[in-house]
């Protein structure tokens, strides 16, 4: 199987809900799957009974869903902001490689 890009992933993702949901309510959704991350890391540290039917990348998986959705349908280049974010926070914080450099490499 290819890797899958955040391009791909949110052309597909548009294509799925432009015209169809609301940015508001992937949101709730959104903040329904952090919800389940929450659950899920309680479980693992033993805070919780464990649901075997879920797992965290799962979840994970979920929450990326969800915020790749609301970025796609509201024209949002994640591709583009997570470079440009991580271009900010490595110059705050004085690190290096930022992730553009790093991408770079290769």
């Amino acid at each position: 199987m290819e890797n899958l890009t955040i391009t791909q992933l949110q052309k597909y993702l548009e294509l799925k809900y432009q015209g169809k949901i609301t940015s508001e309510s992937l949101f709730m959704k959104l903040v329904e799957e952090v919800g389940e991350v929450a659950e899920m890391m309680n479980q693992l540290a033993g805070r919780k009974d464990v649901d075997t039917t879920n797992t965290l990348a799962n979840e994970l998986a979920d929450v990326i869903h969800y915020t790749f959705a609301i970025a796609a349908i509201n024209g949002i280049d994640l591709n583009q902001a997570i470079i440009e974010k991580d271009r900010e926070g490595s110059r705050k914080y004085h690190q290096t490689p930022n992730l553009e450099e790093y991408i770079a490499q290769f």
